[in-house]
């Protein structure tokens, strides 16, 4: 009964906070925005069964480690150690964004589905020729430190990111805001496509339409009395020395950041939703096993790798509540299209039919993760299944290479001009990889290729990517907010290493056309014609869409992770009860 998830990260579990992210038929869908429970039953599936999305209330909650019931009114949740830049739009750390998105939020936020939704803006308009963006801002929005939030400091904080020696990791130049390349490569003294209409109400004239700026113009917002006090354009270094000292409109305000401990947040009294029930919200970053320090009661919210072992692992915890859900992301083994083996396309395809792909994710998910067809992700509204996933298929594997030229050679593996099929697929050791690369080795030997395997820590693996020093590599993408995020890489005009080389005239134009347009159904038009050019040529062999898998300590409510902004919403409603009997 099976039905039908690029920044990178490395192929293995996945511990999914949400800064910046495959069914069994079962009862435990969400119903009317909230989530039903499942019976133990109800996760239960044979071997290549897909489990669905279940939420399974804790079977004894007053069963909680005493380290948790004395803990009082304080969440914990476990985080690796940050970078220490909790300035928005700086950090190069992903862990850094997820200690800044519990103290800034957005204008224009995200839903599981990626669709646009209001949070301190409570409202937008998107003029008809799709150039003109008016936000209108929440009445009474207050920074942590009880100053006024308005429209003029959302002006500052683009401004900001244009500015000439602006170097993170925001790219606003992709919104191609009037007058923004002047101001960071001219003379401009401001940007003439910003106009704040009054406290509340700012408009923002683009170039060209893109369905990315609703949520870039509409991101996290500084404080220009805060942030830029001393701001002069060219000349931003100043900022360096408020990293630690961030200051936010979101449920929690920052207090405290102990490195290797912890970083410490109290409940926000200005937040525009009002004061968290939750006193103190820390995210721990001590080094160690995140699921024993679950289990031990020292914090109250872990995910885990998602396999029915760690599924039963928690569920021996009675004081539990489990959560499995769809991720955001998929996993993926690129070719290197600049090596002469993969310069054909049939040889691509043939790459693909004669990986047994069912089998591999079968036994190694175990019911939790699914072959991916498409390259997002079935939460999004952009996700298909009428493009059917290319099957495993040796004998057609064997034709497509016959095709392309690579002829059966004396010892069984194939040869075209003298040189011998033999590929160099470089992977990160443990997880996924473990499971596919006997499998892989034994089904490409079957067709006449030579694989050979090199497993590395996930920088070395990024080293050789970027030399170009490999045939296959894999890969999986972050979570996706947008559709656009996991096809972006492969626009001929990219500058990543990971598809370096792959050109295709009709991908272009559609990932062109999938992001030019504000009407998310010419979107979808776009996207699945997209999805069919990929799949006649092919830059990757696509794995997996996954679960994520997370135990909460039933001693706190308000927990509700998705695939795509992980636990950041569920915060300002998390509350500690009383289990005790």
């Amino acid at each position: 009964m099976k039905k039908q998830w690029l920044g990178l990260t490395v192929l293995s579990g996945l511990l999914v906070l949400g800064a910046c992210n495959t069914e069994l038929e079962s009862d435990a869908q969400e119903e009317n925005g909230e989530k039903t429970e499942s019976s133990t039953e109800e996760v239960e599936a044979e071997e290549n069964d897909v489990v669905d999305e279940v939420f399974v209330e804790a079977g004894n909650p007053a069963a909680s480690p005493e380290l948790a019931l004395n803990r009082g009114n304080t969440v914990v949740v476990g985080l690796q150690e940050p970078g220490g830049v909790f300035t928005p739009h700086f950090n190069t750390s992903g862990y850094d964004g997820n200690v800044q998105s519990v103290m800034f939020p957005p204008l224009v936020d995200i839903n599981p589905q990626g669709e646009p939704i209001p949070r301190l803006a409570e409202d937008w308009e998107i003029s008809e020729d799709g150039k003109t963006y008016t936000y209108f801002l929440r009445e009474g929005l207050k920074f942590d430190d009880g100053t006024d939030l308005t429209a003029k400091d959302v002006a500052f904080t683009i401004t900001l990111l244009h500015d000439p020696s602006y170097g993170g990791g925001t790219d606003i130049t992709e919104a191609q805001v009037v007058g923004g390349l002047e101001y960071k490569e001219g003379d401009a003294e401001d940007i003439s496509g910003i106009r704040v209409v009054d406290d509340r109400t700012i408009e923002i004239e683009v170039e060209e339409p893109n369905a990315r700026s609703l949520t870039m113009l509409g991101g996290q917002v500084l404080s220009e009395a805060y942030y830029g006090a001393n701001y002069e354009k060219g000349d931003i270094d100043y900022l360096s020395d408020l990293h630690l000292k961030p200051l936010g409109a979101g449920p929690f305000r920052f207090d405290e950041y102990n490195p290797g401990q912890h970083i410490r947040y109290v409940a926000n009294e200005y937040y525009y939703a009002g004061k968290p029930s939750v006193d103190t919200f820390i995210y721990r970053t001590t080094e160690g096993d995140s699921q024993q320090f679950f289990q031990t009661g020292e914090l109250d919210y872990s995910a885990f790798p998602a396999n029915r072992d760690n599924y039963e692992l928690l569920e021996s915890m009675e004081f539990a509540n489990i959560n499995v859900y769809n991720s955001s992301n998929y996993s993926y083994i690129a070719f290197n299209n600049e090596s002469e083996v993969f310069e054909d396309p049939l040889v691509r395809q043939a790459f693909i039919h004669g990986l047994d792909r069912e089998t591999i994710i079968a036994a190694h998910y175990q019911g939790f993760a699914e072959v991916a067809n498409v390259p997002v992700a079935p939460t999004s509204w952009a996700y298909t299944d009428e493009i059917e996933a290319p099957t495993y298929d040796p004998e057609l594997a064997k034709e497509l290479l016959e095709e392309a030229g690579w002829e059966e050679g004396s010892n069984g593996i194939r040869e075209k001009d003298g040189e011998r099929l033999r590929v160099y697929y470089y992977t990160s050791a443990g997880g996924l990889g473990d499971t596919l690369i006997p499998i892989a080795q034994e089904n490409y030997s079957e067709i006449g290729i030579d694989l050979q395997v090199e497993q590395m820590d996930f920088n070395a693996l990024l080293a050789r990517v970027d030399a170009g020093d490999h045939d296959l590599a894999s890969f999986s993408t972050t979570m996706q907010p947008d559709p656009h995020v996991g096809v972006q890489a492969f626009h001929s005009t990219h500058t990543g290493a990971t598809f370096r080389g792959y050109e295709n005239d009709d991908v272009d134009r559609l990932i062109e056309a999938s992001v030019g347009t504000n009407d998310q159904d010419e979107r979808i038009e776009a996207y699945h014609e997209l999805y069919q050019a990929l799949q006649d040529d092919p830059p990757m062999i696509l794995l997996n869409y996954n679960k994520v898998l997370s135990g909460t300590n039933a001693r706190v409510d308000g927990f509700e992770p998705n695939g795509v902004r992980g636990i950041t919403p569920s915060l300002e409603h998390l509350e500690v009860v009383d289990v005790t009997p």
